[in-house]
């Protein structure tokens, strides 16, 4: 199993208003754009801006750093030995398959798989 790259979470108000700076102190455009369950999301650089409402928000402001990985069962087998706890998934999401694991220590980190087709729909 290997942690491909990490994203740190940034939530935001309003996508559109907070990508410009983003794009300006990283130097890259957003890799990735795409809605999942009421929020917009887009990879910029090492951060993964996650815009909506509160409301929307909500759900998702618990979950510290999202990170791409190669192996979601090696997760798993990994998080119960060591004693964490899935909080959901796997599921299937725009960019392949999730799940959010729940840590020793407190740390809530969101696993991705992606899918390669499915990432290239998103950019």
């Amino acid at each position: 199993m290997a942690v491909l790259t990490t994203y740190a979470r940034v939530y935001v108000d309003d996508l559109d208003a907070a990508l410009p700076t983003f794009e300006a102190l990283t130097g890259a455009k957003p890799e990735l754009r795409f809605v999942y369950e009421g929020v917009e999301l887009a990879a910029v650089g090492a951060c993964l801006l996650v815009a909506g409402t509160p409301e929307a928000l909500a759900p998702f402001r618990n979950v510290q750093v999202t990170a791409i990985v190669d192996d979601l069962e090696e997760i798993l087998t990994v998080v119960a030995r060591e004693g964490g706890q899935t909080l959901d998934g796997p599921n299937a999401v725009p960019t392949g398959q999730n799940l959010t694991i729940l840590h020793p220590g407190g740390a809530v980190i969101e696993y991705v798989r992606f899918d390669s087709a499915k990432v290239e729909a998103q950019t």
